[in-house]
């Protein structure tokens, strides 16, 4: 049962490719992904998905906010915010709902959607996919959150990019456990 999760990796979303999960499918990666720790249950989360010709739209007004924010940016940096949405075939934008709550702490409910990344990422391989959680700039800039509809007491917790592996990911070297460890004792 463990061998899924130890076998986790992501795929660069510049290796992700078409086919992407088709409606229903990415409906069963998403109530997958819900099924996560929620203090309180307040869904601090909610869904913003990026497919077909909007990623190329939102590639342009990411190069133009690019340029704005530096004009002396290199074309090679413009050019790489322009793709930056144009490989996978479908981005899920995880979007963390952080408004006023007098019960739960607002870091709950950010780890919360953080959460939800992860099991996107799970789910999506599980289903065959190959898939990235990135954040970039534009998660934090005003006028791409804006163009996005994050709302003031929202953040962009995640980009989730979703597609067909073009490439197999390589491994990484991964801390051991052992040594990240400790056992407190009373004093």
């Amino acid at each position: 049962m463990l061998q899924l999760l130890d076998l986790r990796r992501s795929v660069p979303s510049r290796q992700l490719g078409a086919p992407g999960p088709d409606e229903a499918t990415l409906q069963r990666l998403l109530r997958s992904a819900v099924r996560v720790p929620d203090h309180g249950k307040r869904v601090p989360f909610r869904f913003l998905r990026i497919a077909g010709d909007a990623r190329l739209a939102l590639g342009e007004r990411l190069a133009a906010r690019s340029r704005a924010r530096d004009p002396g940016a290199a074309e090679a940096a413009i050019e790489k915010d322009r793709l930056r949405f144009s490989f996978a075939p479908v981005i899920v934008t995880v979007i963390a709902r952080l408004g006023p709550d007098e019960k739960i702490p607002e870091q709950e409910r950010l780890l919360t959607a953080g959460c939800v990344c992860f099991a996107l990422l799970q789910a999506a391989q599980a289903a065959g996919f190959g898939a990235q959680w990135l954040t970039g700039w534009a998660a934090y800039d005003p006028e791409i959150r804006a163009l996005l509809g994050v709302a003031a007491d929202e953040v962009v917790a995640g980009f989730v990019h979703i597609g067909t592996a073009q490439a197999e990911a390589p491994e990484r070297e991964r801390p051991d456990p052992a040594a990240l460890l400790t056992d407190w004792t009373p004093a």
